[in-house]
């Protein structure tokens, strides 16, 4: 079938997919480096507790059939290894259906993972990477060319993921729709990068062009996904500008990256690339696979295409268990102030005020207010993450922030190569404390005289303090709990 092929994509496709790789690689390093802490045996929110309460239907992966610390190890640096494999091109030197194996195989060890990482992987960017994945096991390697129908698919996963982000934004906080959210967000994001102090004092006119460019980058631009040549191209790269200046101003792990994968693959390379290889038309079965495929995320879509139009949109949404086709969408609402739940310890008996409280450092949320904000994306600290939302509402953090602080009182070492700064090295503290403070980005004049790129106020009690052992029926009582 000659309308199958596109072979003028086939550099298209190689971007994609060794951009795709590297995030892949930046994934399962983020999972090897941080489960045992997080999900493993003795972790916060052990995985053996999660598959004894929950059918395998819900969430099926490698780990229904066998847990262990040791195996998630080997799933995770395994990953690795397949990644930094395509990373190299080894599926352009396999057959066919070779090259689609060696990228099915991650798409398999992520998705295990993703269904055992309960709260630490309820991220947006963790469907967005599987439902990437799955389309690039169909896109071919070597010297088939490109099929049309996987192009437009990843065309459609880029449209849904702009537009769906878009239309929350406008049905949700009025600050979008007044064109002042950017007033605020580069102060209260989830964790700012180290030019996000100098974003936030850009004048106010230059945030309103901001979120204006925004809402035609998400609203207007994404339609242009589905036009001819060359306009489709110059939409893509207005996408990838876009996309470059999110990761500018912030930290959000691979989600901007992931997105200037996909914009990628829709620009046409050719004018660029000189003369393409030889390639070979594609086997009657490969078309055939292709095609059902294509019909099976067609059907699929129904539910993700109908969520869009609703007055009732809802973001980062699964529709099935395999993550196949998912709903996206980011800051619905924005914060106008910025609170953080400041961890301490203490080593005094008595835990009053007259003790000596010592805080923790966090790698990337603010904490030190002579700190500079950190660039980490698109590394991704979940627990950091997972801090702010805790500065929200204790209801994120019901589940876990018990746990947690009962393994800064045990000096779980785990726990603690998560964090920045340990002020207890030599021994555990008798008592650990959480308090909600408020923080503000200083202006220049207060950083020139303080050195200061945070000002910070008390706001509240969020855990009272608790010393080893903790009482079950106190760590359901206190976690979270704010005045």
């Amino acid at each position: 079938m000659e309308w199958f092929s596109a072979d003028g994509y086939w550099l298209s496709r190689l971007i994609f997919q060794r951009t795709l790789a590297v995030i892949y690689l930046v994934a399962f390093l983020s999972a090897a480096l941080q489960f045992r802490a997080l999900i493993g045996e003795r972790g916060i929110l052990p995985v053996p507790e999660l598959l004894r309460r929950t059918p395998w239907k819900v969430a099926p992966g490698l780990f229904r059939l066998h847990y262990s610390d040791r195996f998630f190890a080997a799933v995770a640096w395994g990953g690795c290894a397949v990644s930094v494999a395509l990373i190299a091109g080894l599926d352009g030197f396999l057959p066919l259906w070779g090259g689609m194996l060696l990228w099915a195989l991650p798409w398999v060890l992520y998705l295990s993972i993703v269904q055992v990482g309960q709260v630490w992987y309820g991220f947006g960017w963790e469907s967005l990477l599987l439902e990437t994945g799955f389309l690039a096991v169909f896109l071919g390697t070597g010297n088939t060319a490109p099929p049309v129908l996987v192009l437009w698919l990843l065309r459609w996963l880029l449209f849904r993921l702009e537009f769906g982000a878009g239309l929350i934004k406008m049905r949700g906080d009025a600050c979008w729709r007044k064109l002042t959210c950017l007033d605020f967000h580069h102060e209260t994001q989830p964790m700012p990068g180290p030019l996000s102090w100098f974003f936030h004092h850009l004048p106010r006119p230059v945030h309103r062009v901001e979120v204006a460019a925004n809402h035609v980058t998400q609203l207007l631009v994404p339609f242009l996904l589905f036009t001819p040549q060359p306009v489709v191209s110059a939409a893509a790269a207005l996408m990838v500008l876009t996309q470059l200046w999110l990761v500018l101003s912030g930290n959000f792990a691979w989600l901007n990256w992931l997105t200037i994968a996909l914009a990628l693959s829709v620009i046409d390379w050719a004018p660029f690339a000189g003369r393409p290889p030889a390639l070979a038309a594609p086997p009657l079965w490969y078309e055939v696979v292709v095609i059902a495929v294509t019909a099976l995320v067609l059907i699929l879509s129904y539910r993700p295409a109908r969520n869009l139009l609703s007055r009732r949109q809802v973001m980062n949404r699964s529709f099935d268990p395999l993550h196949l086709v998912n709903t996206y969408g980011a800051f619905g609402s924005i914060s106008r102030m910025r609170l953080e739940v400041v961890v301490e310890g203490t080593a005094d008996p008595v835990a009053d005020e007259g003790a000596e409280w010592r805080e923790y450092g966090f790698r990337g949320k603010p904490g030190d207010v002579r700190r500079l904000p950190r660039l980490f994306a698109p590394y991704h600290l979940r627990l950091d993450w997972m801090m702010w939302f805790a500065a929200l509402s204790p209801a994120y953090a019901r589940s876990w922030f018990g746990p947690f602080t009962e393994r800064l009182l045990l000096g779980d070492r785990d726990t603690l190569r998560l964090l920045a700064h340990n002020p207890f090295p030599n021994a555990p503290p008798a008592h650990v404390r959480a308090r909600v403070f408020h923080y503000r980005f200083t202006d220049p004049r207060e950083l020139r005289a303080t050195g200061a790129w945070w000002g910070r106020t008390y706001v509240r009690e969020f855990m009272r303090p608790v010393s080893r052992p903790l009482p079950p029926e106190r760590e359901g009582r206190d976690t979270g709990r704010g005045t």
